[in-house]
């Protein structure tokens, strides 16, 4: 089976104690305009592009008129009354790009009905595509059960003295079912449409790949690298493929290496290496012939191996052998600490960039809230806090998007996100990941000096006399 295809699924929240709001983000997702009778705001979004289809999905005792975005979010913006509620659950999708629009419109109702609908779930679907080879399915979920009278059930009830929940969406296990379920459809349609290729919902961890896992572009960025403008993201993707690359490379050398003194072990007369390579450096010098030893072209490459040799005590295959081993180790050590070092300083990138933009735009989105209307205002109507958020549009939405997460990720506190302190460990992880990758070049030139040793003693065995070769142990 081949795993080629994207796999992408992520699960959020949608929560009123983050300023997030349902109606909102449906006129967002959805490229509409609706208002909200929560707080009155009127989101319009009608000019967004790329929406492709939007579909509202219900279960069978849901009012009919939720097919309606507006009436659907607004009721469940009313049924909630706490400031940090949860309103919503949002689901997002990468598309196969192997499947054409109407195949994965199908493929999207069918998840959508089998985990979410049937379970009792007001599903809002909208697929998104602007041509950039990114096609993706937002898919917003309710969060409270439908009564038969089609009223909002309760979250939760008090059987003596306890609370129980009276659905169980919010079950830690859920979200690997719906990631593996959306991999079980998606090749189904993949192989129902005769492509080769599969996708996995698995880590690489699980999958068993020793591969450090790339950051994820986001759409912005991957629209950048589809018209050939390279990002830092990237950038960063570029430079994992490639050690990535050279880590498969690194363990098939050493692999190979095992593997050849496997053999040679079964030998009950082992060959010691520092005489034999000293034979051959005395020989060469004296023939003057060096085509016989085509990758060792010069008296320095063997004072290299002979360096090597002494410095690690290595006398024969045996001892060889224990050095190979330790640097298969080696090289399975370096990608186990890498991992960790490389996730954190994604995470330290994310919160210095949001950090940077609270701070830089937060001026703007204060004078923003601070404008009142004026008399004047009112008379002609005109509407100088909107004309303020028209021209500052870009800034207000940089500074709301790094609020919220910073929230997310400081436990509501944003005041002063700890920049000298993400910033001070970002330089000693990053610290750590330059000393993990000297250990990784030195553990290459190791392999590399194992190799000459292998090629010297190989030539060795071809050409040497029988009489010679017996001295030296080689058979």
């Amino acid at each position: 089976m081949t795993i080629i295809a994207i796999y992408h699924l992520s699960i959020k929240i949608i929560s009123r104690g983050k300023s997030h709001s349902a109606v909102a983000k449906a006129a967002y997702r959805a490229a509409e305009c609706i208002k909200s009778e929560y707080d009155g705001k009127v989101n319009d979004y009608s000019r967004k592009k790329g929406v492709l289809h939007t579909e509202i999905m219900l279960p069978k005792n849901a009012p009919s008129e939720y097919s309606n975005r507006s009436i659907l979010w607004n009721a469940v913006e009313k049924s909630e009354r706490y400031k940090t509620a949860q309103l919503a659950r949002e689901i997002e999708v990468a598309l196969p790009k192997e499947l054409t629009a109407e195949q994965n419109l199908e493929l999207v109702r069918e998840y959508v009905k089998c985990n979410f609908v049937d379970e009792g779930m007001c599903a809002d679907i909208a697929i998104h595509d602007k041509g950039d080879g990114n096609p993706h399915a937002h898919i917003m979920l309710t969060m409270r059960a439908l009564n038969k009278d089609g009223t909002w059930a309760a979250k939760s009830r008090n059987v003596n003295g306890i609370k129980v929940l009276t659905v169980d969406w919010n079950n830690r296990a859920n979200p690997e079912i719906w990631r593996k379920d959306w991999a079980r459809i998606c090749n189904e349609y993949l192989e129902i449409n005769d492509h080769a290729d599969r996708i996995d919902h698995r880590s690489h961890k699980r999958r068993g790949l020793d591969e450090l896992p790339t950051v994820h572009l986001g759409v912005a960025a991957h629209q950048m690298e589809q018209r050939g403008i390279r990002t830092e993201r990237g950038n960063r993707n570029r430079e994992i493929a490639d050690f990535n690359k050279e880590l498969r490379q690194l363990k098939a050398r050493i692999i190979k290496l095992q593997n050849w003194l496997d053999e040679d072990s079964k030998s009950p007369k082992q060959p010691m290496l520092y005489d034999t390579i000293q034979d051959v450096l005395f020989r060469k010098a004296k023939s003057g012939k060096s085509q016989h030893y085509q990758d060792i072209t010069n008296v320095k490459a063997f004072a290299n191996m002979l360096n090597f040799l002494q410095k690690n005590e290595i006398a024969d295959v045996s001892d060889l052998n224990n050095k190979v081993s330790a640097m298969y180790d080696k090289q399975s050590e370096i990608r186990t600490e890498l991992k960790p070092v490389e996730r954190r300083l994604k995470t330290l990138t994310e919160h210095i960039k949001q950090g940077e933009n609270f701070k830089k735009y937060k001026p703007i989105f204060e004078q923003y809230q601070s404008i009142e209307p004026g008399l004047a205002d009112k008379l002609f109507k005109r509407e100088p806090k909107a004309e303020f958020y028209e021209k500052h549009r870009a800034e207000i939405t940089l500074f709301e998007i790094a609020d919220r997460y910073l929230k997310e990720h400081l436990n509501g506190k944003v005041a002063k996100p700890p920049m000298k302190k993400w910033r001070a460990e970002y330089a000693d992880l990053s610290d750590k990941r330059d000393t993990i990758y000297r250990d990784y070049y030195s553990l290459k030139d190791d392999v590399k000096e194992v190799e000459r040793v292998r090629r010297t003693v190989d030539e060795v065995l071809r050409e040497q006399p029988q009489k010679k070769r017996e001295e030296h142990g080689l058979e």
